[in-house]
């Protein structure tokens, strides 16, 4: 049996269906209830739902041989799992956003709220800009307005939030989308069956990493 560990909301959705398209169906996962746990014994799958932010952890620790999460948790919290297949869904990019007309002025630190301090601190690293991070976990985009920082850094998709909040992005980071990962010892002891998963999924025109 492969446990696969899903996102839980619209994305995880829609990546079940890429699933069971792939020949991973499990029926009983469509049914309205409140389950979390799903499986086809005819299909070898288990499947069960959590937070999308936790996907990482359950497989990085062996709760679930597989899983999809997006490349922002990724590259935050950078566990210890083969990132197998960039599944081209859930795209958005990581962004530094900051009110508009704003100009960086260099003499001062940068004041940079975010709630991916890892992402931030490495992407201005590399661009050699002294930063203050001031970690936040929500409402990032009234930071700059309240003076609290001066600019952020998070996740845009259609950039409507920021519009609305007279901010504009400066500057993207990456591009982010959900990625297929697994466990290492599951990827050891269930090679065949994780590999045959990859290859069915990379079927649907999605791009291997």
């Amino acid at each position: 049996m492969l446990n696969i560990a899903l996102p839980k909301g619209r994305l995880g959705e829609k990546v079940y269906a890429m699933f069971e398209a792939a020949g991973f169906p499990c029926p009983s996962i469509r049914e309205n209830n409140r389950k979390l746990i799903f499986e086809n014994e005819a299909a070898g799958v288990r499947y069960f739902w959590v937070k999308p932010s936790d996907v990482a952890i359950y497989v990085e620790r062996g709760a679930a041989d597989v899983g999809v999460a997006g490349k922002d948790i990724l590259l935050e919290y950078e566990p210890e799992v083969y990132e197998l297949l960039d599944l081209a869904v859930g795209k958005c990019r990581m962004a530094v956003a900051a009110p508009k007309g704003w100009r960086d002025d260099e003499r001062y630190t940068l004041r940079v709220a975010t709630k991916f301090s890892r992402i931030a601190r490495d992407y201005y690293a590399s661009i050699g800009r002294d930063i203050d991070i001031i970690h936040l976990n929500g409402s990032i985009e009234i930071a700059p307005i309240l003076g609290l920082s001066d600019v952020i850094v998070d996740i845009v998709e259609t950039g409507t939030t920021l519009r609305e909040n007279d901010l504009a992005v400066v500057e993207t980071i990456v591009p982010i989308s959900a990625r297929l990962i697994a466990n290492k010892a599951s990827f050891k002891f269930k090679t065949a069956q994780i590999e045959r998963l990859t290859r069915e999924l990379g079927r649907g025109g999605k791009e291997s990493v």
